[in-house]
C-alpha cells in the first residue's frame, strides 16, 4: 500500500509540474507546402515547372504515338514477313519501347530535380522568416502541418498566411 501512495504522490507532482510548464509553452504551426505554393516566388516556380512538364509531356506523347503506330504497322505486316524479319522488327519495337520508358523516367527525375532547384531558395527564406517570428514572439515550438502530423489545431496558431505575407513583403 505504501508503494501505491508513493507512486500516486510522484504522479501528482509530475502532473503539477507539467501543468505549470505547459502554461508557459507557446505553440504554432505552419503549412509549408501551402506557403511555398502561395508566395509570389512559389507561383512563379509553379508556372515554370508546369511549362517544363508540359513540354516533356508533349515530347513523350509524340514518341508514344510513334511506337503505337510502329506496333500497328507491325501487326498488319507481320503475316507477310518471314520469321527473321518479324523477329528483327519486334526487337526494334521493344528497343523503342525501352528507350521511351527510360526517357519517361529521366523526364520525371528532371522535373523533380528542377522542382527542388526552384523551391529550395523559397524554403530557406521561409525558414529564416519563421525563425524570426518564433524568436520575436517567443514560440516554444512551431510544427509543420503535414498529412499526419497536426491532426487539429486552433486557427489562431496557424502562422501560414502570416509567413506568406512576410515572405512576399521582403522582396
Amino acid at each position: 500500500m505504501t508503494r501505491n501512495k508513493t507512486a500516486l504522490a510522484l504522479l501528482g507532482l509530475i502532473l503539477v509540474s507539467f501543468t505549470a510548464t505547459a502554461a508557459e509553452v507557446k505553440i504554432g504551426f505552419v503549412d509549408m507546402q501551402k506557403a511555398i505554393q502561395e508566395t509570389a516566388a512559389g507561383k512563379k516556380a509553379k508556372k515554370e515547372l508546369e511549362a517544363d512538364f508540359n513540354k516533356k509531356k508533349k515530347e513523350l506523347e509524340k514518341k508514344e504515338a510513334d511506337i503505337k503506330k510502329m506496333g500497328e504497322d507491325f501487326e498488319k505486316r507481320s503475316m507477310a514477313m518471314n520469321e527473321d524479319a518479324r523477329m528483327k522488327k519486334q526487337g526494334e519495337i521493344q528497343m523503342e519501347m525501352r528507350k521511351y520508358q527510360e526517357n519517361a523516367a529521366k523526364a520525371q527525375m528532371d522535373i523533380q530535380k528542377r522542382e527542388r532547384e526552384l523551391t529550395q531558395p523559397i524554403v530557406t527564406k521561409l525558414r529564416e522568416i519563421l525563425e524570426g517570428i518564433a524568436k520575436k514572439e517567443d514560440f516554444t515550438v512551431i510544427l509543420e502541418k503535414a498529412e499526419n502530423s497536426v491532426m487539429w489545431a486552433k486557427k489562431e496558431i496557424d502562422l501560414t498566411e502570416r509567413l506568406i505575407k512576410d515572405y512576399d513583403s521582403k522582396k
